[in-house]
């Protein structure tokens, strides 16, 4: 019904066929009955009232096919049925029922022709589907025919070649996969053979292969087997890397690196390489420490190897210290130089791929050749930056070793040793990446700052104890002796010393010279040192018998009468001891005949004179240079302790032969002032001159006096009070000399001090050579005054000028007696100084010392004479002179010195009786050199010749006032 109405609504819109196409086929098959068409006649047409009707029918009748009307229509009934209703509801159901059929029919009939055309249309498509069907069958049999004459047996044979074709693939297919299922067992044998490249060659092959091949099922489990294979390969690559921080082989480590390029991984190959390096290093010093720590313990107790490194270092014993330490640095070489030899090949190698990317030059390889530099440079850098991280490794790892043990009680040797191996070590790190090994240096510079006080201090006690046993007699050595010839100074000929970094060596020798790592390079160790080395070889310093050969014995005796036989120092008239410059002067036979007189050194080879206190002092200045020059952080403080063994020599030697206090107080500058505060610099900051400690001291003050050293005392077998030894004359000489050579040894290694010391500190060294060592010759005055003092009577000499008479009325012609006696005392003190100088050689500038002195005191005696008389008269002035020149003449016999030291002294004050009073008051201020008592006698003689009393008033006054400012 709902269809039928939509057909109403529409009507005239679509065509009749589609009418009837659009009625369900029960619709289309009914036809109204004869009475519903008979209603449909007696109504009338009016199509309004007809559209009405079917407009007043309920929506219910067009809901769908499935409603049921009559049980609709019952339902609605009222409870109370009414037949008149019933009928008229029934009525009006008919002549909708009508209106419906009537609008029904209407329809028909006006979409019948369409329908009558469509069913024709029909008709036709019937036949022409059976002439179809004929033709099908009829081609289908022809078909057949032609199949089973020919078309079968063609196509079965393309399909046969077709599936053999297949086969033949198939079969390729399954060998290859054949192939890659037994690659596994090939690919163990390569890894065996270390054959790394062709290994990840043939993995990567068969990757691709297996990815031609993964639509197979089978493939996709040996893909996956393949990638496990190419990280086991990588593994074991990873371990072969590792090999080479140890033992690097330029084949293996060539392997090694082609494999990671064909990985692609060459810088990630960088980076494992450096922690392998880093962990090598760990491992290597772990264990050789744990390896003596379990060999000193006896006992394979496995609690070590649970310690961490710093407290195994701790377990160390003294007498595996040095081996440990030594078996350590070659281990840390062999890392280090594997490193070394690692980055020449990455050099070589990008040597050998830049020229063959030069040569061959192609566009298509551009970004190819920019990612291998790019790999190149990181490679570069990263081994660059490794140098100072791997060095800081080792530092770090030998600093711990170095200050887990106690070395303060360590024999001398063993530490220099010690020194040594840190010496070569620091060197290697400097020769390694440029490092000054700061680390290091600190570590070994607060044990060797701790060693070395203890050492000190001990051989200062020694030197004391050698001082006060020391009788100063002369070690006999050769004329050649040099401290180089000693063990202790071996080290200074050496032409690289291992203890010598290379910035410290000249331009020149650092060019040509080989560095460790080249030296070392195919093979051997560096720290392969003899510890006991220096014994085979053998001192050649002594003579016997204090003579060099018996021909030197000889001819030290004979007489020398030609002028060849004479140095030419001694051809000289004088020598200048500040230049060594003598002046352009003629020198006469005679004169050199009777130099040959005072020169006392012909007597004996000229050896060097010292002792045996001397030489054990400069065998200490070795082992002190030899601790500094492998250690120059701790140079001040050797070079420091050095000087103390200086100072302590020279006191020593002033307070044994120099020290007199009633010569001293004479006023002639015997000391000079430098040497005078070099005394008491050393007696104040060296010298202990407490007896026993005082137990209220402070701390402060203990401190300090373990810092000092008693004052030494002279051996009671050294006797200075003979006169027939010029008492003592051998020994002071000895003594004497034995310093000035120990300072001149000091002056020969200034430069090598001067090398090693730090820039800071220099003004110490050139202080401690300016006012300490230069003086050791000054000594030689206050030492040998003492001598001179007591060689001559000049006692017996101012008697005997007391018993004469200057008040003579005539001119004398004859010399006075006391001058006879005086020159009788200058023969006697010479006799005795040959006396001495067949004990010990007197060199030149002694003797000149000597005579020098003994001649100034006879100089000052005779004013002192000459100040003593009462009357004079011009006459006696005049006998003076006589007397004077009588003196200077046969004095000059017996002694080279010119001039006459103190001549004009003598002279000056002599002449000084001529002066009248205005002269007289300008000489006395002019010449302060004369004593009080000595200008005011000169006065008071002068008195009434050329001066009143009223003059000699004011001459007094000026001498009282040119005197107060010496008081």
């Amino acid at each position: 019904m709902q269809k039928i109405k939509s057909l109403m609504t529409r009507q005239g819109l679509r065509s009749p066929q589609e009418s009837v196409n659009d009625l369900s086929p029960i619709e289309n098959l009914r036809i109204p009955t004869k009475e519903e068409l008979r209603e449909l006649h007696e109504e009338p047409p009016d199509p309004q009232a007809q559209q009405e009707i079917i407009n007043s029918i309920e929506e219910v009748y067009f809901s769908n096919d499935s409603f049921d009307i009559v049980k609709y229509e019952l339902e609605r009934l009222p409870p109370v049925l009414s037949l008149q209703e019933l009928e008229e509801y029934r009525d009006k159901l008919k002549q909708q029922q009508a209106a419906v059929s009537k609008k029904v029919a209407d329809l028909i009939l006006e979409k019948q022709p369409a329908y009558v055309e469509e069913l024709e249309r029909v008709t036709s498509l019937q036949s022409g589907l059976q002439m179809a069907a004929v033709i099908c069958t009829n081609g289908r049999r022809h078909l057949n025919i032609a199949k089973e004459g020919f078309t079968q047996t063609s196509l079965g044979l393309l399909a046969n070649q077709r599936k053999r074709q297949l086969l033949i693939g198939l079969l390729k297919s399954l060998r290859t996969i054949k192939t890659l299922q037994r690659t596994d067992v090939r690919l163990s044998e390569m890894l065996e053979e270390e054959d790394y490249p062709g290994a990840i060659q043939l993995c990567l092959e068969c990757q691709k292969a297996a990815s031609t091949f993964k639509h197979y099922s089978c493939i996709s489990e040996l893909n996956s087997k393949l990638q496990d294979t190419l990280e086991q390969i990588e593994e074991q690559l990873d371990v072969a890397l590792s090999k080479i921080c140890k033992n690097f082989d330029i084949n293996h480590y060539t392997k090694v690196q082609q494999a990671y390029r064909l990985l692609g991984k060459t810088q990630t190959a960088m980076d494992q390489l450096h922690m392998h390096f880093t962990q090598a290093i760990h491992n290597t010093v772990f264990q050789v420490v744990l390896g003596y720590v379990e060999l000193c313990a006896g006992n394979t107790d496995t609690k070590f190897q649970k310690l961490q490194y710093k407290d195994l270092c701790t377990h160390i014993t003294s007498d595996s210290y040095i081996p440990c330490l030594a078996d350590l640095c070659k281990a840390l070489w062999e890392v280090m130089l594997s490193y070394y030899r690692t980055m020449q090949w990455h050099e070589n190698h990008d040597q050998d791929e830049a020229a063959v990317v030069s040569s061959v030059s192609d566009g298509n390889n551009v970004i190819g050749t920019e990612e291998n530099s790019f790999d190149r440079n990181y490679v570069k850098k990263k081994l660059e930056h490794g140098l100072s991280r791997i060095w800081q490794d080792v530092q770090l790892k030998v600093k711990t070793y170095l200050l887990g043990t106690d070395l303060s009680n360590f024999k001398y040797d063993d530490f220099i040793f010690v020194l040594d191996v840190i010496s070569r070590l620091m060197q290697v790190g400097e020769e390694f990446c440029g490092s000054k090994s700061e680390v290091l240096q600190e570590s070994i510079r607060k044990q060797s700052v701790n060693y070395f006080k203890t050492y000190h201090r001990t051989r200062l006690e020694e030197l004391r104890m050698f001082l006060e046993n020391e009788t100063w007699e002369l070690c006999p050595v050769k004329s050649s002796f040099s401290i180089l010839q000693l063990h202790e100074f071996k080290f200074m000929e050496q032409s690289r010393s291992p203890s010598v970094s290379p910035s410290k060596q000249p331009a020149s020798a650092a060019s040509s010279t080989v560095t460790l790592f080249e030296q070392y390079c195919a093979g051997g160790n560096p720290f392969e040192i003899q510890a006991d080395s220096k014994d085979d070889e053998t001192e050649d310093v002594l003579a016997s018998n204090g003579y060099e050969s018996d021909e030197q014995e000889k001819s030290a005796y004979q007489e020398y009468d030609s002028d060849s036989d004479v140095p030419e120092e001694l051809k000289r008239d004088y020598v200048d001891e500040q230049t060594g410059d003598a002046p352009i002067k003629s020198v006469s036979r005679e004169t050199l005949r009777s130099r040959k007189k005072s020169d006392y050194n012909l007597n004996k080879v000229n050896a060097p004179i010292l002792t045996n206190t001397t030489l054990n002092v400069i065998r200490l200045v070795g082992k002190y240079m030899q601790m500094m020059n492998i250690l120059k952080p701790i140079a001040f403080d050797v070079i420091h302790f050095m000087s103390q063994l200086f100072d302590y020599y020279l006191y020593a030697v002033y307070t044994f032969f120099g020290r007199n206090d009633m010569f001293e107080s004479t006023g002639l500058g015997l000391s000079s002032s430098r040497l005078r505060t070099t005394l008491n610099r050393i007696q104040e900051s060296l010298i202990d001159l407490e007896v026993s400690a005082d137990p209220s001291g402070t701390l402060t003050a203990a401190e300090e006096r373990k810092e000092k050293v008693p004052s030494p005392h002279l051996s009671h077998l050294v006797v200075l009070t003979s006169g027939n030894s010029l008492y003592g004359l051998a020994e002071r000489v000895v003594a004497t000399e034995s310093l000035v050579f120990l300072a001149e040894q000091f002056e020969f290694l200034q430069p090598h001090l001067d090398a090693v010391m730090p820039a800071a500190k220099k003004p110490f060294l050139q202080q401690f050579y300016s006012q300490t060592v230069s003086t050791a010759s000054e000594l030689r005055k206050p030492v040998y005054w003492i001598v001179a003092a007591k060689a001559i009577d000049y006692e017996q000499m101012l008697l005997l000028m007391a018993n004469v008479k200057w008040d003579v009325k005539e001119i004398m012609s004859q010399h006075n007696v006391y001058v006879d006696a005086l020159l009788k005392e200058f023969e006697e003190f010479n006799r005795r100084l040959n006396d001495v100088s067949k004990r010990v050689r007197i060199p030149l500038p002694v003797s000149n010392i000597l005579w020098e002195h003994c001649i100034r005191l006879a100089n000052r005696t005779l004013v002192e004479g000459y100040a003593n008389v009462k009357k004079c008269s011009n006459e006696g002035r005049a006998l003076m002179q006589l007397d004077f020149q009588q003196f200077l003449m046969k004095l000059e016999k017996l002694t080279d010195i010119r001039p006459i030291p103190d001549k004009e002294f003598v002279e000056t004050y002599i002449k000084a009786y001529y002066l009248t009073e205005n002269d007289m008051e300008s000489w006395i201020k002019e010449h302060r050199e004369y004593s009080t008592k000595q200008l005011t006698n000169l006065v008071n003689i002068c008195l009434g010749t050329y001066i009143n009393k009223k003059a000699r008033q004011k001459l007094l006054a000026t001498i009282d006032d040119t005197d107060r400012p010496k008081r």
